[in-house]
């Protein structure tokens, strides 16, 4: 980890606690259901596989966009906290990206090593990524972020480690902003019910 990277770990709680502007949650409170099936989206692995949504019916879903230079980096351990927790029901696929202050500059190879290193992640990691609505974002992310695709939703992540909750039936229920912790007792809440 370079200095950099442990004086932002230093100041994430400060971060959490003061919401940096980037608190926010949005719900699907009428539980609208998407107008194209989350199941048929799919992604490569950061080691080059194939990973079809197919697998996820059933589970829930945290989608988070993740960078290994940013304040919220601390959010990849509660992730895998997250996901250590509650994995029997839970699968967690970050999507590191290099939309966000160019905050991702490594390999696919550079953040798997990373995480495994400083945050001893388990959960799939997709390769880099663009998340951001614009030239060729994510067909996950373009799903996430256009209401025609999910049936309510436009919000785009404002930063990196915004989170999106899926349910068991595939509908996006919780958008969750950066500065809400993953192991925040609304997050849980969405988790558990």
């Amino acid at each position: 980890m370079t200095l950099a990277q442990t004086i932002r770990k230093i100041l994430y709680p400060l971060a959490i606690l003061l919401k940096v502007g980037r608190g926010q949650r949005i719900t699907n409170s009428s539980n609208t259901k998407p107008l194209q099936s989350f199941y048929k989206l799919k992604a490569i692995t950061n080691d080059g596989q194939e990973y079809s949504f197919e697998n996820l019916k059933g589970k829930k879903v945290t989608i988070v966009n993740t960078a290994s230079d940013c304040l919220f980096t601390n959010q990849y351990k509660e992730l895998e906290k997250l996901y250590q927790l509650y994995q029997d029901r839970l699968v967690i696929l970050g999507f590191p990206s290099n939309d966000f202050g160019k905050q991702e500059k490594g390999t696919d190879n550079d953040i798997a090593e990373f995480c495994q290193i400083n945050f001893h992640v388990t959960f799939p990691l997709m390769q880099k990524s663009i998340v951001a609505k614009k030239d060729r974002q994510s067909e996950v992310y373009q799903w996430l972020t256009d209401a025609d695709k999910n049936g309510w939703n436009n919000q785009p992540p404002v930063w990196n480690f915004s989170k999106y909750l899926i349910n068991e039936e595939g509908i996006l229920m919780d958008y969750f902003g950066p500065a809400i912790s993953p192991l925040s007792q609304q997050v849980k809440n969405v988790i558990t019910q």
